[in-house]
């Protein structure tokens, strides 16, 4: 039985650690279908679900790209919002207070035209 109960304590914390890593932002652009640059990759078009496991406070660089419109270039920073997973986990194990932030749900950007 002792065997049993440590086996299930360190499966939860392991799970709550694992899962409390990430942080998961839906990237949408206003008109959709722009291109996405993430840390000056291409990453996909608009709208993109975006996932990390970067640290709080890291910052990751958002371009915006589509004909007609200007470029839009913005920094999402990962500490938008609280991680309850992640603190919990962190009462087990020191390591997760590292991810305690993390990105709002979504994010919606407004392309501006170019006017000519």
């Amino acid at each position: 039985m002792n065997k049993l109960l440590k086996f299930t304590a360190a499966f939860l914390a392991l799970t709550i650690l694992l899962c409390s890593c990430a942080s998961t932002t839906t990237i949408n652009s206003f008109p959709e279908n722009a291109s996405l640059y993430i840390d000056d990759s291409y990453a996909g078009k608009t709208p993109y679900q975006y996932s990390d496991t970067k640290i709080m406070f890291s910052t990751t660089k958002i371009e915006l790209r589509k004909e007609g419109y200007y470029d839009f270039v913005t920094y999402m920073q990962r500490s938008e919002k609280v991680n309850v997973g992640a603190i919990i986990g962190g009462l087990f194990v020191w390591v997760p207070f590292l991810w305690t932030m993390e990105y709002n749900p979504v994010h919606t950007y407004t392309l501006e035209p170019i006017v000519k």
